[in-house]
């Protein structure tokens, strides 16, 4: 049954891929810059036109965009009404009649050439403006126009020469000669923008023609930049008026071969990372939601524009799984996931590199600060990653001007930050596939949460030993390379049903008080057991995850109280009547469970040693296990005999360091005469 639920999910995203997958071929030719053309000699077998490089459209953009002059507007309404304000303060100071004709006259020719507040300086002679006048714009020499300054000059020496006898600087402080020098050319932003967006926007991408049955490249020819640029356009040409003119079978058998490919990987990749993952159909669908995710991703931008595959957020689907599953299993999952960048896209080896590498950087990132406002140091260090890996493919291509000014490294900057406003989303995923992200194991860990709180204050005793069996499962589950974290918080809520009765269990008795006393066995032993159940009743009020609640289930298994069971039997009672002193738990799982139960038993026996040498510290250990064997608690874990035994000395070393001998401090010898 399980195997036919891995094979369904297999098959279902194999079609969902294939549906995605773009329906292009790839060109037949594989070619790099400077390397030697490995095919036979290509002629051209249609006419093409040469695309020019982006570097060169860019270079040409800029060009343009300098070459294009600025726009004003003319209004005729401004110079009548200040001509003849003019006209009225003339007659009003009484200035000479020839004089008056002389001014006017200057100022209307000024108006009639058109007049600007400022045009900012030298240079002025070698711009050209158009000139809006009546619906139509004409291009004119900036020098055959206007500013104020100008105006004001020039009338003032025209005055000067034409009228050496009168003493002009008065006459133009009268007139306030400034004041009739307005502005009635305005430049016009709008119409200058739509014309340099028109000259940029109208430059020719192609520089030149190929016609069929001309050479393109020898056999064994270096490809130059100049090939390399030719070929690029033939790829172009070709792509667009043939596309892919194989069979339609043969191209999709080529994309289902590709996929089935990808998912072995994906498959084997799991299977010897955390094989696990297949005994769980929630944690199998969730890495695959994020193959799919990422090769939709990539299928989609394809179509729409291949330069968007910068934009897209890869690297926030390791994150994603980093926070459910061990950093090695979500690594190589997610290098999985992009692997389809190398197939589809035209610049895949470059788009792979820049995700593998980000992804990387962001999966170390949050594994030391994944916090507040920290978060966005994460995203520089991941946009610092991407451009570093760009820019290395930019330079490749020989023109160093344009790898500083690519465009794609605004992308990429985007993509950073998509990265870190996406990454909430965790908690949706958590929520949908009931899991427990490392952030909320995180925050069960911390003692100072309510519950372990009212462990502490009502089972001292109990949450001294939770704190004794989280260090030492920890330990051991570090070395196994098993869920560190999980096995903490498990062990830290195993024990909280004993809240509900501390004074039943010997680590929260007073001296001399024996909660026991006067019970018979059956009832002492329905007292110890039924702590599971109240744990299990406390885990479900307080809304804990079910996998810190199975750790409550399954950390007694289905042992029996030993000690109530054997007082039992020597007071006569029946030996096959194990029913009523055993623990209605499961049996454990996981290497974590396993952990935790081995380390529950062992914690507790240590307690009651009265050596703690080498020898009987490990002969307590091995016989705690052994038992575990023999009663078949075991039976259905999935963990090896090699991580048992690795466990078993862990537990060994870890007991040793706690119980090592104390150094006797020497009494102090007291001199006679100071006794005295």
């Amino acid at each position: 049954m399980k195997n036919y639920r891995i094979i369904s999910c297999f098959i279902v995203l194999a079609v969902l891929t294939l549906l995605l997958y773009p329906r292009v071929g790839k060109f037949q030719y594989e070619y790099q810059k400077g390397r030697p053309w490995v095919y036979e000699t290509l002629i051209s077998p249609i006419d093409f036109p040469i695309l020019k490089s982006e570097a060169e459209m860019l270079a040409e953009k800029e060009a343009r965009a300098s070459e294009t002059i600025d726009y004003y507007s003319y209004d005729p309404s401004v110079a009548p009404p200040v001509l003849e304000r003019f006209g009225r303060r003339a007659v009003e100071l009484n200035l000479d009649e020839q004089l008056t004709k002389s001014l006017y006259s200057h100022l209307d020719e000024a108006y009639s050439r058109g007049i600007v507040s400022d045009f900012g300086g030298a240079g002025i002679a070698d711009k050209v403006i158009s000139v809006k006048r009546d619906k139509r714009a004409v291009e004119t020499p900036a020098s055959e126009v206007y500013d104020i300054e100008r105006v004001f000059n020039v009338l003032k020496s025209d005055l000067v020469y034409d009228y050496p006898e009168m003493d002009i600087d008065t006459i133009v402080s009268q007139l306030n000669l400034k004041s009739f020098i307005v502005p009635n050319l305005f430049f016009d932003e709008n119409t200058t923008q739509l014309a340099h967006r028109e000259a940029v926007n109208y430059i020719s991408p192609t520089k030149g023609m190929i016609y069929a049955g001309q050479l393109i490249v020898s056999e064994g020819e270096i490809v130059t930049a100049e090939i390399c640029q030719i070929l690029d356009s033939y790829k172009e040409e070709y792509k667009m008026s043939y596309g892919y003119s194989g069979s339609q079978s043969a191209l999709l058998i080529s994309h289902l071969l590709l996929v089935l490919v990808s998912l072995a990987i994906f498959f084997f990749a799991v299977w010897f990372i955390d094989r696990s993952v297949f005994d769980s159909l929630p944690k199998l669908l969730f890495l695959m939601l994020m193959l799919l995710i990422s090769f939709a991703g990539i299928a989609i931008l394809f179509r729409v524009d291949q330069r968007l595959l910068y934009l897209f957020p890869f690297a926030v689907t390791v994150l994603y799984m980093s926070a459910f599953f061990r950093n090695s299993l979500a690594w190589v999952v997610y290098a999985v996931s992009i692997l389809p960048l190398l197939v589809i896209p035209e610049n895949g080896v470059e788009l792979f590199f820049i995700n593998l590498v980000g992804g990387s950087v962001a999966l170390y990132a949050y594994g030391k600060v994944s916090r507040g406002w920290l978060q966005f140091v994460n995203m520089i260090f991941i946009f610092v990653a991407m451009v570093l890996v760009c820019f290395a493919f930019q330079l490749g291509t020989g023109n160093f001007s344009y790898a500083f000014k690519s465009t794609n490294f605004l992308f990429l900057a985007i993509n950073a930050v998509l990265v870190i406003v996406l990454y909430p989303f965790v908690y949706l995923f958590e929520k949908i596939f009931g899991f427990v992200s490392y952030s909320r194991l995180w925050d069960l860990s911390d003692t100072n949460n309510r519950i372990l709180q009212d462990l502490q204050k009502k089972a001292p005793g109990t949450f001294q030993h939770s704190l004794q069996v989280a260090n030492l499962a920890e330990n051991a589950a570090q070395e196994i390379g098993a869920d560190a974290m999980l096995v903490r918080v498990g062990a830290l809520y195993h024990d909280i049903g004993k809240m509900e009765n501390p004074m039943c269990f010997i680590e929260n008795q007073a001296e001399g008080v024996n909660y026991h006393e006067g019970l018979t066995p059956e009832e002492s032993a329905r007292a110890i057991i039924k702590h599971v159940d109240d744990g299990l009743a406390l885990a479900k009020k307080a809304k804990l995850p079910a996998v810190v609640s199975d750790f409550i289930a399954c950390h007694h298994g289905r042992s029996v109280t030993l000690y109530f069971y054997n007082v039992y039997c020597n007071n006569g009672g029946d030996p096959a009547n194990r029913e009523a002193f055993t623990y209605n738990g499961i049996l454990p799982k996981s290497k974590e469970q396993v952990v935790v139960m081995m380390a529950d038993a062992v914690e507790a026996a240590s307690r009651s040693l009265k050596d703690y040498s080498e020898e009987s510290i490990s002969a307590l250990v091995d016989k705690i296990m052994t038992n575990r064997f023999d009663d078949s608690q075991l039976a259905e874990a999935n963990i090896s005999i090699k991580d048992i035994n690795t466990v078993k000395e862990s537990f060994k070393r870890y007991l040793q360091q706690i119980y090592h001998a104390r150094i006797a401090y020497p009494k102090r010898q007291v001199p006679s005469a100071e006794a005295k």
